[in-house]
């Protein structure tokens, strides 16, 4: 059976037809476009991964130093030597992720799954317990100036060490989604991989939003709230005292919150973006979302630097710190002189005995 179809000449004239004018408007979801990835330009690059290099070299000695010196004291720790001390060890364990992010900068994640994770879990524990231990320590300034009391300073030390093991214990805690974090190769570039986030349970960015709030709040607010707060009360006894030494730790402390907030307030300000941009709080934007991505490498590198920084502020600074490191320096050099005499007097009687001397 054939079906036959008849068409007039003039229905090819219709189909040819360009003179009608075509209203339809078709407008483009941002959300279904994904984002070129585009990489850091190669000169900026190499400046952020030299800067993250000369972090590592500064804080590891510097560190180190800090913590030698307060664990070789013969001295009584106060609490705020104990906090510091436990500074240390976080801003030291820090500092040793930071090779893996400078070579991430150049070329991305190569250490594969296992390492993703482990490197993300030590990185946001001790930026956890790192603030939290700057916060302990603004919280032992306040109670030494404003609340001196002599009588409590063997329960403070107790309690000073079960602090520390709360914080670490916190800190651990609030870090373990990072072993959600995989190896992901972006859609759009296939030769660099990224270590991040890869929730596979519910839904995926309730779950990232819910863990930046964790991050903003006890990474940052509340340990800047009981910092501000201390050490306004703190500075308000000092401007009623007199004495140099008062007025020198005014300074000091000034000084500390400032850094503070010039290392870790960007880097903050870039989350808080992103967090927004993943709720949809802010209209989303390809070269927006591109621009975030670049600030938070850029101010992650910044924060970083607050690692390095902290062995100065907190040790260097203080003139009781720089006593016991003289001490230490000085009690070192004896011992070696000492035992160099020993040995040239060991030597000169073998010497002596042998009749020469090589």
């Amino acid at each position: 059976m054939s079906i036959v179809v008849t068409i007039d000449d003039d229905f090819f004239y219709d189909l040819n037809d360009t003179s009608h004018i075509n209203i339809t408007t078709y407008t483009v979801n941002p959300l279904a476009i994904p984002c070129e990835v585009k990489l850091l330009d190669y000169g900026v690059g190499v400046t952020i991964c030299l800067l993250l290099i000369a972090i590592f070299l500064l804080a590891i000695p510097g560190n180190v130093l800090v913590g030698w010196v307060i664990r070789t004291s013969q001295h009584a720790l106060t609490p705020s030597d104990i906090y510091l001390f436990h500074l240390t060890i976080a801003d030291g364990l820090m500092a040793l992720t930071i090779p893996f992010w400078a070579v991430v900068v150049i070329r991305g994640w190569l250490f594969g799954d296992f390492m993703c994770k482990v490197i993300s879990l030590i990185f946001d524990t001790n930026f956890y317990t790192s603030i939290l231990f700057l916060a302990c320590i603004s919280i032992d300034r306040y109670l030494v100036i404003v609340h001196a009391s002599e009588s409590l300073k063997s329960r403070k030390r107790m309690c000073s060490q079960l602090l520390c093991v709360g914080v670490w214990a916190l800190g651990c805690a609030l870090a373990l989604p990072a072993l959600f974090n995989d190896v992901t190769r972006p859609k759009n570039n296939s030769d660099w991989l990224i270590c991040n986030d890869n929730f596979d349970i519910g839904n995926a960015a309730k779950w990232r939003i819910a863990i930046r709030g964790f991050r903003h709040i006890f990474g940052f607010l509340l340990p800047l709230g009981v910092m501000v707060t201390c050490y306004s009360i703190t500075i308000a006894r000092l401007l009623r005292t007199r004495g140099f030494q008062k007025h020198r730790a005014m300074r000091v402390i000034i000084i500390v919150v400032i850094v503070f907030l010039l290392c870790w307030l960007p880097y903050h300000l870039s989350m808080i973006v992103d967090t927004l941009l993943r709720a949809d709080l802010i209209p989303y934007d390809c070269a927006r979302r591109t621009s975030v991505n670049t600030a938070l490498g850029v101010t992650n590198s910044l924060a970083l630097l607050h690692s390095c920084i902290n062995p100065f502020l907190y040790a260097f600074v203080g003139e009781k710190f720089r006593k016991k490191m003289r001490m230490l320096l000085q009690r070192k050099m004896a011992q070696e002189r000492m035992s160099v005499s020993k040995y040239s007097r060991s030597t000169s009687q073998t010497s002596d005995g042998n009749g020469t001397v090589l």
